[in-house]
């Protein structure tokens, strides 16, 4: 560290590290604006340059969201994962696949290869609520064939949804973590996108 922080810099960096521990994703420079009530996003990125004169944050270059702390660069492990969109824990309904950023994962505490193709999804809707899986949630998905119980993020009959895999007698059906959600069974197509492998709590630490 290069110096110390004056007032302002410290409490941006402490919002840094909140929303790291509250998140798992930094603030982007819009947000960052908007919580310090700053005349332009421009002002916001003076402020991040300022932190890394300082030596206390990394801006990693062409990269959205592109702020780690250097601790989190020494940890080889930590990569950044794709947040597409939204999924609904709840009924099914068509969604459409959009990029919103990443979030930066230990991908040792997953278990999970470093090669392994993941994304992220939010949860809407309170379907998996007996799974631990709520509303606001983020979870971790990889790409690979999905077993007997495994989570999963489905296309059934053309529509995403996050429920648990069933297979029963050979045949596949989706079901729900709540009691008030009925079974999902395929008329026309079942298409595994992606089985879970994590999960981010919104709004603790």
């Amino acid at each position: 560290m290069s110096g110390k922080l004056t007032k302002r810099q410290q409490e941006l960096f402490d919002f840094l590290k909140l929303s790291q521990s509250k998140n798992g994703l930094m603030p982007s420079t819009r947000e960052i604006q908007a919580h310090f009530g700053f005349a332009s996003q421009t002002a916001a990125m003076s402020h991040l340059r300022a932190l890394e004169r300082k030596g206390v944050i990394v801006r990693m270059r062409g990269k959205a969201r592109a702020v780690v702390f250097p601790e989190d660069l020494e940890r080889e492990e930590v990569i950044d994962i794709p947040i597409y969109g939204s999924i609904a824990a709840g009924m099914a309904e068509a969604v459409e696949e959009t990029k919103e950023g990443c979030v930066s994962i230990d991908i040792a505490s997953l278990g999970i290869a470093r090669t392994a193709r993941t994304f992220a999804l939010r949860v809407r809707g309170e379907s998996m609520i007996d799974a631990h899986i709520c509303d606001g949630d983020t979870v971790i998905l990889e790409f690979r064939e999905p077993r007997h119980l495994d989570v999963v993020a489905a296309l059934i009959d053309g529509e995403t949804t996050l429920k648990r895999f069933i297979m029963e007698r050979g045949r596949p059906f989706l079901k729900a973590e709540n009691q008030n959600y009925p079974d999902l069974i395929p008329a026309r197509e079942l298409v595994i996108q992606g089985v879970m492998v994590g999960l981010l709590r919104q709004g603790q630490g």
